[in-house]
């Protein structure tokens, strides 16, 4: 676990890089469900596997950011959650850094003499870090010597340490080190950095043999140098990117950095950062640029002075040419008509466009349009530096040159399809040039089915695979300038309608009911397109059952009046419409439930002779009244890693109620290794559903034999003193006290003077016996109901138990002490056990007795009163174990865990270990 503090009961302490495990201890009936959470950030959607729900919580190679509170919730239905919660602080020490600086700017080459230097150790750690300074060999403190001062900046208090070094001497150019120290915490080493300060001691320069930008061709190489032209100690040399990580192909030699086969997506800005922790690092930077030419596209603008969009003889008519171009101030443009170069006149204007309003873009207009004009005008983009293929734009102006319109097919809106198909939606567009098409949604606000508000097409269609009921709705076509007519946009509408079957509940249903009753199973639906021609079907595998049409209503049931073995099985209803049809699904069956092991069973193993061992395997069963009475359970039991399974029956005699626990003794179990038992409750329908356990294996018998020796212990710690209650037939009530709290008024010469352990904060059970106390009054303390394990099938006698207790009887009036067994059905009947009177001697005695009780049992406790005030009596630590009492010299085999009997035990987290 990599505890470091055990005494930190409610903080975990554990070094970073270790396995932390956090074990919530946890008891109720039925068996919690268990949760783990952590504040900070969520913690549980960081875990890497299923241990979130486990009761142990392990993070292997815990990091810094994983520290925080953990929660473990237990529930398991009844009563509120149970939550306790533990702090996890991580601890590390990283390696400390040491900067150094003037106080007087940065000298250019060294550290000149009268100046005063500061150096600076930072290290991150958890718990805060501790510096100290050495100078060679040397300790330095604060006040040893007057050139040097050590303190921490006020507002990095704890976290950095300054080492101010006023009007640099000669004995202070010297080797420097920090220390770094978290105390040897978690047994982390402490971590120390030097540092070397020199009369040549400078900040790093450096210098790059490149030009600033470099304008380069994709596929070329581009080799960036970095020299350092001054530092001591020796700058170090990094090559980082503005737009985030350097290229996978990045070669990096030292200060040289070479990129192969560059492309577009390596241009950017390059940076080359030296340090030497002298002063300020230093940096210098160069912008790649990769040529490249993209995105050709033209539009033709007609005569902005006439309202009418087509092209005229004697109107002006404007055709523009734009492209993407890097860099943009290499870009040209050159015109031709009908493959002849064409340039600017009177009538044929050729002009660029101002790059700050539209970038990349040429126009050529021409003036009182001539039937010579019409021809093909060839728009060529092409950038000065070469080595990138020109972009060619031809437009023709024509007698048939029209703007665009659309149209939209009768046959294609409304158009109809159905959920899981491909659907083309189309636009008829005419004119020439044929314009590209944006298609977007026009009756909301969403992207389209390819993730983008807007989908380009050159065709007018826009293809849809795998079409879903979400794209449902109204879509929109309409023109774009772009390679065509720059007017107002033309657009039309297209609807579109999504058949799907109907979605029903539920998909899945598991009844379990017995024969002769009564189910009624109902389907409903939640949505369907279309919602008209509804109709159902009921099924038992493949024979029909009834069948209909809805009418106004949204679900349909069908009822079993009375189960027989031939109506179990799979029911299907069936909801159709145009789209397909939506299932419910009924699996009726008469399989019972699984049972559950007693979750507070503290695997209860012990010895009955040399080698040969039993184990007491306790159970509920879940839902007995769902189905048919539970006739008997198959039980099954194998060695751990074995395959065959030994079975028998276990015959149940009765009614099994809610709740109820039931108990059976495997016997003649050989050693105590592991063993998986099967539990399959069985029914006039047959074998119900099973659950497996495995019992007891060596380690946990270690664990069970120290800490679980009893099935019932009492140190009355608690608030409830163990759920023992006083009699209310007595004369005065048992008190609950330890030595720290009691009365200062106390009468001296009686009582314990500490627990049974020893401790003054420990609590035990008194009698009080100073006035208004009379002689023969009596106290009596009744304990809870203890359930005995029932016979053993193979044995004739009752289940034998020890019983026993620590007493404290020392004081000169000291009445008497005695115990009484109270046996179930028999409340007017008590059966003496044991009985004390008089001085024991102002020390603890204990007290052991054998007792065979047939049934359930209560033991009572009566304190009398003696002659006088110096009469108290104490008990403490009563304890019940299996088996007959032993010598206190022989050693104790582990004991049976004898359950509270049938009853529902709210969640409760013991301990996070």
């Amino acid at each position: 676990m990599g505890l470091c503090d055990p005494q930190a009961m409610m903080v975990y302490t554990i070094r970073e890089g270790e396995t932390l495990e956090l074990t919530c201890l946890v008891t109720g009936h039925p068996r919690p469900q268990i949760r783990w959470t952590k504040t900070a950030g969520s913690a549980s959607d960081r875990f890497q596997d299923s241990s979130v729900f486990n009761e142990t919580l392990r993070i292997s190679n815990i990091q810094r950011h994983q520290g925080g509170r953990y929660y473990c919730k237990a529930e398991n239905g009844l009563g509120s959650p149970a939550i306790k919660s533990i702090r996890v602080d991580v601890y590390y020490l990283d390696d400390p850094i040491v900067t150094v600086h003037q106080s007087i700017g940065e000298a250019k080459e060294q550290f000149y003499y009268e100046r005063t230097v500061f150096l600076r150790c930072v290290a991150n750690s958890n718990p805060p870090v501790r510096y100290s300074w050495r100078r060679g060999q040397e300790v330095l403190l604060q006040g040893s010597d007057k050139g040097v001062e050590i303190y921490e900046p006020f507002f990095t208090q704890g976290e950095t340490k300054i080492l101010k070094l006023k009007n640099l001497r000669p004995q202070d150019y010297a080797n420097y080190s920090c220390i770094a120290s978290v105390r040897n915490v978690c047994s982390i080493p402490d971590k120390m950095v030097s540092f070397r300060l020199s009369n040549k001691t400078a900040s790093p320069s450096i210098k790059l043999l490149v030009d600033d930008p470099i304008v380069v061709n994709p596929g070329e190489a581009i080799t960036l140098v970095c020299v350092t032209t001054g530092g001591e100690p020796a700058p170090s040399l990094t090559w980082v990117r503005s737009a985030g990580i350097l290229p996978e192909k990045t070669v990096l030699n030292g200060g040289t950095l070479t990129i192969p086969a560059i492309t577009s997506e390596d241009a950017g800005t390059y940076s080359c950062i030296a340090n030497n922790n002298v002063g300020n690092p230093a940096k210098k930077s160069t912008n790649i640029i990769v040529r490249a030419l993209k995105k050709g596209r033209f539009w033709i603008t007609p005569d902005p002075y006439h309202k009418d969009d087509n092209i005229q003889i004697g109107r002006e008519v404007k055709i523009s040419c734009q492209v993407e171009a890097i860099p943009s101030e290499e870009l040209t443009f050159s015109w031709f008509k009908n493959g002849r170069p064409l340039r600017s006149s009177e009538r044929m204007v050729i002009t660029q466009t101002d790059p700050d309003v539209s970038p990349g873009t040429t126009n050529l207009d021409i003036i009182d349009l001539k039937f010579t004009d019409f021809g093909t005008y060839t728009c060529v983009a092409s950038l000065k530096g070469g080595g990138i293929s020109d972009i060619s734009i031809d437009v023709n102006i024509s007698s048939s040159t029209v703007p665009p319109n659309l149209t939209v097919p009768q046959e294609k809106s409304p158009l109809v399809t159905r959920e899981g198909d491909t659907i083309e939606l189309q636009c008829q567009v005419t004119g020439k040039p044929k314009p590209i098409i944006l298609w977007s949604r026009a009756d909301k606000e969403v992207v389209m089915p390819d993730g983008t508000m807007q989908t380009e097409s050159y065709d007018g269609i826009l293809r849809i695979v795998n079409v879903s009921r979400e794209m449902t709705g109204t879509y929109r076509c309409q023109t774009s300038q772009y390679n065509g007519f720059n007017v107002k946009p033309r657009e039309a509408l297209v609807q579109l309608i999504v058949q799907y079957p109907p979605a029903v509940e539920p998909t899945f249903l598991e009844i379990r009911q017995g024969q002769g009753r009564s189910i009624t199973m109902s389907c409903r639906v939640l949505r369907a397109y279309p919602t008209r021609v509804l109709t159902y079907e009921w099924r038992l595998g493949s024979k029909l059952l009834r069948t209909g049409q809805f009418d106004m209503q949204d679900s349909t049931e069908y009822t079993v009046s009375s189960l027989s073995r031939d109506s179990y099985g799979i029911y299907n209803c069936n909801i159709i419409n145009e789209a397909g049809a939506g299932r419910c699904s009924f699996l009726v069956t008469g399989k019972a439930y699984a049972p559950e092991f007693y979750y507070d069973t503290y695997n209860p193993l012990w010895q009955n002779r040399p080698r040969v061992y039993s184990y007491s395997l306790q159970w509920t069963q879940m839902n007995p009244s769902a189905v048919d009475r539970i006739l008997a359970y198959r039980l099954g039991i194998r060695q751990a890693g074995q395959q065959r399974w030994w079975e028998q029956e276990i015959t149940v005699n009765g009614n099994i109620q809610k709740g109820e626990l039931i108990t059976y003794n495997l016997t003649e179990l050989i050693k105590p290794e592991a063993y998986e038992v099967r539990l399959t409750p069985i029914t006039r329908f047959g074998e119900g559903d099973s659950t497996i356990r495995i019992t007891v294996s060596m380690e946990p018998l270690k664990y069970f034999i120290i800490w679980r020796q009893t099935f019932f212990h009492c140190g009355f710690e608690d608030g409830n003193i163990c759920l023992f209650t006083q009699d209310d037939t007595d004369n005065f009530d048992w008190t609950k006290q330890s030595t720290a709290t009691r009365d200062t008024k106390y009468t001296p010469n009686t009582g314990p003077n500490a627990d049974r352990t020893g401790s003054k904060e420990g609590f035990y059970m008194y009698i009080e016996t100073s006035r208004p106390r009379l002689e023969g009054e009596k106290a009596r303390l009744v304990s809870p109901v203890f359930s005995v394990a029932p016979k053993n099938p193979y044995g004739a006698t009752n289940t034998a138990y020890c019983f026993s207790f620590y007493y404290h009887m020392y004081g000169q009036h000291i009445g008497s002490l005695n115990v009484y067994l109270r046996l179930k059905g028999q409340t007017a009947i008590e059966n003496p056990l044991w009985s004390s009177s008089g001085n024991k001697g102002q020390h603890w005695n204990q007290a052991r007795v054998n007792i065979n009780p047939p049934t359930s049992f209560q033991l009572i406790f009566e304190g009398i009163r003696g002659p006088g005030i110096e009469g108290d009596i104490a008990i403490d630590d009563v304890s019940i174990v299996e088996g007959e009492c032993m010598k206190s010299d022989q050693p104790a085999n582990s004991n049976v865990v004898i359950p509270c009997g049938p009853c529902s035990i709210p969640p409760r987290p013991v301990s996070a270990l």
